[in-house]
Order: structure tokens, then sequence, then C-alpha cells
């Protein structure tokens, strides 16, 4: 007997979305849902609706186009060959539109006739409820939900959704609804059928936000970065979230669909890369993150004094692929918390008033507390991680991936890891936490520079490796204090933190740039020199845009602005591979002439903070 295939991750590459944070709307091309295990209509994490088709009787529907005015909005058309005459131009016509809002998706469906005869039309939409949680859909897994209709509403537990549609037949049936709509086209005429769904969840941690965004849209002479810009900035509107008890403070979503709520590290990264953009969602940020700031020790949830939390979820994510269970509100990121203290630094020099800044004087320095207090896990002198739990996740910085921390010849690194990365953030944040401190003349500051400085000593002492591609700082000491000797894209990281003198940050912007490294399309996650390099591998060759555009960030704040500018070049190169919506990530491939960038395919878009790379490429190019 031929063994089943193991249940497998969505791919994501070719499929259809829109969005309106909490809810998203995967389809194909046609604008029907229901051919691949993505497809499907979610609020927040759960699957309402599976299947959603749409026939005409009498005929195929057979698509010709597939376009997005914007993030929130899909408009589908196709032709009605079977109900049409026997001329060869076509004469009837299908136009869907779907447009998504938070908590609800409409539908609109018009057919329109250009015969000299009436003709009569049947359509129907078939929905099959689903209510699967999103973990079970990213894990492959297959799901037979109970629920519910009295009429007016599906209902399955806490979740459930309205369904109105003028003029229709609604009937139901152990394979789901389906709604019927008919008519007689005039000749020459259009009829129109609507259907809407309303979808609420009360179990939901995230809510739309009270307040609109007001984005400033870099001004630029270049047609493919406007475009660029135009649709991040779309998109980036469109992840906007908040939590239901302050739905004044918006945050942005990590990105679509397994990451659509409050991610710590990334939330922060997106806020901090788009500040030019949109400087008031710093401020929400960091007051979001604030309000869950850690206050105890918990080994369950990784939760310790000051720390910034990882994820919040509405309830434990299980991925059994991975081997992870994680608590709804989990603090498994060891990088958070110095980036917090990071974007309060940035948002105070881009004009957040000094009333708010200060009152998050308790949570500034918790936040360095930790750092020195509890940062070091091992007693290794620098900030690291280990899972103490064997289910939590076992890489904690945003490399997160079990095996995106590797030696050079592809062994895995043995934790407790300290990360390099992190001690450039650490050293950042204590320096200006430091400058905040005394800017709001509080107490503290010189004890602070004292830890930074003895940081950078210990680090210079620790971390920088010699191979045949150069001299460089390791991506992180193991659990012995040994560096793991390969080059990645972390060293891009530490430009511009002040952790490296100016000869180091143009020593490793050169190897950033170099052939191993640079892709064509942005800096590979790791060197292609490696052993373990693959760049279909996610964090192990394949490029992320916003790890591409942090080192673009610290090298404009080196002063490398030549640099900055080549790179930035690369990352719209990119975007227009993709038309203009950056995703999650793309291969490492060496760039050929002519041909476009390779997709991941399970790459996940929008992503906040590859579309917010956006901003900081206008920056580089201005």
């Amino acid at each position: 007997m031929t063994a089943s295939p193991p249940p497998l991750q969505p791919l994501l590459d070719d499929a259809v979305i829109a969005l309106q944070a909490p809810t998203q709307v995967w389809s194909d091309e046609t604008g029907d849902l229901g051919s691949a295990p993505i497809h499907g209509v979610y609020h927040g994490d759960v699957r309402h609706v599976r299947v959603l088709a749409v026939t005409v009787e009498g005929t195929e529907v057979e698509s010709i186009a597939c376009s997005s005015p914007g993030p929130q909005q899909v408009v589908f058309a196709g032709v009605l060959r079977g109900i049409d005459d026997d001329q060869p131009d076509p004469k009837v016509r299908l136009d869907r539109t779907r447009t998504v809002r938070a908590g609800g998706v409409a539908e609109r469906i018009r057919i329109t006739s250009h015969r000299e005869v009436p003709v009569p039309v049947a359509v129907t939409a078939r929905i099959v409820p689903d209510f699967a949680p999103l973990q079970q859909v990213k894990a492959g897994l297959a799901h037979d939900g109970a629920w519910d209709w009295d009429g007016t509403r599906v209902t399955s537990g806490t979740a459930s959704f309205g369904l109105t549609a003028p003029g229709a037949e609604i009937t139901v049936s152990d394979a789901g609804l389906a709604v019927r709509w008919s008519a007689v086209l005039a000749p020459r005429s259009t009829a129109e059928f609507a259907l809407d769904l309303a979808l609420a969840d009360d179990a939901l941690v995230v809510t739309a936000p009270a307040s609109a965004p007001h984005p400033a849209v870099p001004d630029t002479t270049d047609p493919r970065l406007r475009r660029w810009l135009d649709r991040a900035a779309g998109d980036l509107a469109a992840l906007r979230l908040a939590v239901p008890a302050h739905p004044e403070d918006a945050f942005y979503a990590a990105g679509a669909p397994w990451f659509f709520t409050l991610f710590g590290r990334d939330s922060i990264w997106a806020a901090r890369l788009a500040l030019t953009l949109d400087p008031a969602i710093a401020a929400s940020t960091l007051r979001v993150l604030g309000r869950l700031q850690g206050t105890k020790k918990d080994p369950a949830t990784a939760e310790a004094p000051g720390k910034i939390p990882h994820e919040l979820r509405s309830g434990a994510l299980s991925l059994p692929n991975e081997g992870v269970r994680l608590p709804p509100l989990y603090y498994g990121t060891v990088d958070a918390t110095p980036l917090w203290v990071c974007l309060l630094a940035d948002a105070r020099d881009a004009g957040m008033p000094e009333a708010e800044v200060r009152a998050l004087l308790p949570n500034l320095r918790a936040a360095l507390g930790w750092m020195i207090d509890h940062g070091d896990a091992s007693g290794s002198g620098f900030i690291d991680y280990v899972d103490q739990t064997g289910h939590g996740l076992a890489n904690q910085g945003w490399k997160d991936s079990g095996d995106s921390i590797q030696w050079r010849d592809g062994r895995l690194a043995e934790g407790p890891i300290a990360l390099s990365e992190v001690q450039a953030y650490a050293y950042e944040a204590a320096v200006r936490g430091a400058d905040l401190l005394d800017a709001l003349g509080e107490a503290g500051s010189e004890d602070l520079r004292t830890w930074a400085a003895n940081l950078r000593d210990r680090f210079r002492a620790a971390y920088w490796v010699v191979t045949p591609e150069g001299r460089y700082p390791a991506i992180a000491l193991d659990a012995h204090g040994a560096a793991v000797d390969s080059l990645t894209s972390n060293i891009g990281h530490l430009i511009g933190t002040g952790l490296l003198d100016p000869e180091e940050e143009r020593a490793c912007t050169a190897l950033l740039r170099g052939d191993t490294m640079s892709s064509g399309f942005g800096i590979r996650t790791m060197s292609s020199g490696a052993a373990g390099f693959w760049p279909l591998s996610y964090h192990g060759g394949s490029v992320w845009a916003h790890d591409t555009a942090v080192a673009v960030h610290g090298m404009l704040r080196a002063g490398l602005r030549e640099d900055a500018a080549a790179v930035a070049r690369q990352l719209v190169d990119a975007a227009e591979g993709f038309d203009y919506r950056m995703p999650e990530l793309h291969a490492g491939d060496a760039r050929v002439q002519g041909v476009r960038p390779v997709p991941y395919p399970a790459s996940c878009r929008p992503q906040a903070w590859s579309a917010a790379a956006a901003v900081v490429c206008a920056e580089a190019l201005g």
C-alpha cells in the first residue's frame, strides 16, 4: 500500500488576495475559492469559508482578466460563450468585484449582454462554511467542523458570518449553501447580483483601529519607485490593526495570511522602516507593546520582567509539522526588547511629543533592565536565548526557523545562541536609551553607557572570524562561546548601530555587495559560499526585502549613501518583478539579465516590513 503524502503548508505565490485586517480572502484568478489549500475567507485566526464559487447555468465562466485597484478590492472578468451567439466576438460577459472590509466581504456580480435578443440567466454562488483554525490550514491539515444555519447566519462556536443576498433563493444542505439568482437580460442590458458576508468572532484579540491612516508618501521622480511606494502605502494601511481595549492605538500586522496579528519584532521593524511615511504608528506601536511588556518570569511563555512579547493570538498556536506549541501571548523573542527602545528613540527624533515619550519612561526603564539583568540567560556575557519548554521557538531572532543558525560547513549551531545583530540592537538601545534619560532629566545614563562600552569591547574580542570570504562578525556565538562562522546578512543589521567602527562598517558593506551575498535582487540571507546555502531555503540563501532594507537603513546612518543607493536599486528591480507588491521573501538565485526574481512559493504577501522597505529605498534614492 502506498503511504499517504504528509500534510504540507499551502503555497501562496499564484493566489489572489484582497484584505483589510483582520479580514482576508484568497482565491484563484477566476475569483473562485476552493481549488487550492490556501483559498478561503479568513477573519482573524479562523477560515470562515473554504469555498465560494460562482457558476452560470448553461455555460462555463471563462476567465479573461483579474486586476486589483487596491489591497481591499479585486475585479475579475470572464466571458459566457455558452449563452452567447455563434459569432467570434464574445457578447455576454461576467464581471465580478470583490471588496473586503474589516469584518466583511462584498461580492458584486454583473452580467452584461450585447446580444440583440433576451438572454435568460441563472447564477449560483456555492458557499462551503469551514471555520478551520488558521494553524490547521498552515499545517495542511483537513478540517471538518460542524456549523449551524438559522436562516440569516452561519455559526460555529465563537465564530459566525451573516449572509445577505437580495433577490436570491438560499438553500442549505450538508454540502453548504447555494445562493441562486435568476433574471432575463433584455437586449443590450445588464443584471447585477449582490452577496455580502458579515464576519464576527467573539474570541478575536485584534480589531480594526478606530483611526484612519494619514501616510505622507515620499516624493520621487522614479516611476517604478513611485508605483512601489503607492502599493506599499496601501498595503500598510490594509495591515493596520489594534487591540479591542485600545482601538485608538494602531500597529502593523506582520503579514498575510499567517501573521495577521501583533508581532513584537515585525511590528517594530515595520514601524521603524516606515517612520517617514507614518510617524504616528511608531508611537502607537510602542504603547501597544508597552501594555503587554513582561512583569514576571514564566518559562512556559518565555516572559521575563521588562521583556517585549513576540506574538499575540486568540488561542494557543500549534504547528505539528514543526513541533511548535505556543501560548496565546508568547514572549519568545530575544530582539524585540532592544528594538522597542530603538523605536522609541527614533519616534522621539521624528517628533513624538515629549509627554507621550515621558509616559513610556517606566517601559523604557523596564526594557533596559531586561537587557542588563535578564537578557544573558546563560551567563555568556551576551544577550542570548534558549527554548526551555521543548516546544517553543528553537531560534528566537528574526531568522527563527530551526536550521537558520549554521556553521559555514553546514552544521547546526548548538544553543543557547547569542546572535550578533542582537548585540548591536542592545548596544544602540543602551546608548540611545541613555540619551533619552538625559533628555528627560532622568538618572541612570552613565551606567548604561558603561554597559554599552563593555558590550562593544566584548563583542570585538569574541565575534570576529576569518574565512576564505574575508574577515567579518560571526552570525552568533554557540553554547560553547564559539563564533559560528557562516557569512550571513546578519552583519547588515550591525551597520549604523554604533557597535562597529567606520572601517568595519565599510568592510561589512563590501561583503554584502560581493558576489556571494548579493543576488542582484537584494542581499542573500546566507552566502552562496556556505555549505548550507540553498536559494529556496527560508533563511539559508533566500532574499528578504526587509532584511536588505535594514542594511540600507544602516548604510544611510553610517554615511555610506552610494552603497545604500546601489542596494536599494536592487530592491526596486525586484519589486518590479513582483508587480510592486514585495513578498515576504524570494529566492536567492543569481540575477540573470531580463529574468524576473524567482518566487519563494510559500511566501506571505503583503508583509508589513516588506512593504516598509519601499520607504527606506526612497530615502536612499532621494
